[in-house]
């Protein structure tokens, strides 16, 4: 089941709502959890086991914690239950390729290769760990207790609403509504209207540019013209997607109550590649930065120490992504070297290039690196490295060309004027904004949502980019 699907938005959410909305406020935390349970158990009832046994990993492991006085062993108690937090990821993240690159040094040395069944990762199993391990060392440095009510966590680890792809919800930013929250109509409208933005940016452009991008990452031999359109539509898919669940998941929260943060800020604005992770993803960045970076020393311990630093975060954070190929890895590192690189510039007190030329360098090399995220394997990457540097000819392609429908470029064309949107907003509010713009910015989120609801009545749910993560 996915947000943007007729079984959640014809079934599970009007049901839940109404449930929701019946039952005393105490009760609530236990109908979020349960019916987060459902949702969860929609696709797999078995992975839904893990899911609750991961819960309990997390609530115990608090209470552990929590109880020991000394500082040692509630290091040693953190330690253990990170440990067995990161094997399940692990486990599930990687058992798949360490096994294929193993039979790969074998078939290289002419041995048998070893029989292997590939395991299933379980949908936001990258997410759910990565908000246990949060949640632990908070406990562990004393910033928030231990959460001694099974309900209340278990309401917070499995909460339907941002479960599978985030935002990164940190325990401590929703204690307080955990505890007691409020539920009102304006609130509600406001979350509605949150939902049907992320909704229409993730129907409209991101599902609808899904086919042409298919297309052009499936090519052996893309043009000039192949690859960067591939590429572009990429970018454009990737952002909308995730951040159209992003806002849907801020949308949904507010329904209920809960106040998250925003998980994106114009990244494709950004004026550096700094600037862009301070956009992009936001609770992952900051959750790399307070629970990775810094705890390596971060800045503090001189400058060689500082880009060792950065790149072995962007490698982890990579390496968080991966599972099916190793161009995840690469793509932390290229980000890594990037940010060292920014860093080294300003250091060296080398001129700041102009503003309009240091967006377009950072969203080329963003994109560049895109390419290695999307692409099957690190061949296939190869293969559009050499079409965007002209090797295989510029025309576009047979199967491109084919492929190409009016309705790409028009979501091509919404895509960009959503991300310019905030400039030329900026600009029109200097002299006042028409009357007409503003009824627009009430009447869009609705008339995106109907016709969204109308196109996946038409062809059907499309999952969500980051639930491979």
């Amino acid at each position: 089941m996915v947000f943007a699907s007729l079984e959640f938005l014809t079934l599970f959410l009007p049901l839940f709502l109404l449930v929701y909305a019946a039952v005393p406020a105490s009760w609530r935390n236990a109908v979020l959890m349960f019916s987060s349970w459902i949702f969860y158990g929609w696709w797999s009832p078995l992975l839904l086991l893990l899911f609750i046994a991961l819960i309990l990993v997390g609530w115990i492991g608090g209470m552990a914690i929590d109880s020991t006085r000394t500082e040692r062993q509630r290091m040693l108690i953190l330690v253990a239950f990170i440990t067995i937090n990161l094997s399940v990821l692990c486990w599930y993240k990687y058992a798949n390729i360490l096994v294929e690159t193993f039979n790969q040094v074998l078939s290289w040395n002419g041995a048998m290769p070893v029989p292997w069944q590939k395991i299933a990762l379980p949908i936001g199993l990258s997410f759910i760990v990565l908000q246990s391990i949060s949640y632990l060392i908070d406990v562990q440095r004393r910033v928030v207790p231990a959460d001694r009510s099974l309900v209340n966590f278990g309401a917070y680890q499995a909460m339907f609403v941002h479960l599978i792809a985030g935002p990164i919800i940190r325990y401590d930013w929703v204690a307080r509504e955990l505890r007691e929250r409020t539920v009102d109509w304006p609130q509600f409208t406001q979350g509605a209207r949150r939902f049907m933005i992320g909704f229409g940016m993730k129907v409209l452009i991101a599902d609808t540019l899904s086919p042409l991008v298919q297309t052009a990452f499936s090519l052996s031999a893309p043009t000039f013209l192949d690859a960067w359109l591939g590429c572009f539509a990429y970018s454009l898919q990737l952002f909308f997607d995730f951040a159209g669940y992003s806002a849907m998941a801020i949308g949904l929260g507010l329904m209920l109550g809960f106040h998250f943060p925003e998980n994106f800020n114009h990244p494709y604005l950004a004026t550096s590649i700094q600037d862009f992770w301070r956009r992009w993803h936001l609770s992952l960045s900051s959750w790399l930065r307070d629970y990775l970076y810094i705890p390596l020393g971060g800045n503090r311990k001189g400058e060689a120490r500082t880009y060792v630093n950065l790149l072995l975060t962007m490698a982890i954070a990579g390496l968080w992504h991966g599972g099916d190929n190793w161009n995840y890895l690469l793509w932390g590192i290229a980000h890594g070297l990037a940010l060292a690189g920014t860093r080294l510039w300003g250091h060296a007190s080398l001129p700041e290039p102009p503003a309009v030329l240091s967006r377009v360098l950072t969203l080329l090399f963003v994109m560049l690196a895109w390419t290695l995220f999307r692409a099957h394997s690190f061949g296939s990457a190869l293969d559009m490295y050499a079409g965007q540097f002209g090797l295989n000819g510029y025309a576009l392609g047979d199967a491109l060309r084919v492929q190409l429908r009016p309705a790409h470029v028009m979501a091509m064309v919404l895509g960009v004027l959503c991300i310019v949107y905030p400039a030329m907003d900026a600009w029109l509010a200097r002299g006042g904004r028409p009357a007409l713009l503003r009824a627009w910015d009430g009447a869009w989120p609705v008339a995106g949502f109907l016709l969204g609801f109308s196109l996946i009545a038409s062809r059907g749910a499309v999952p969500f980019l980051y639930f491979q993560f």
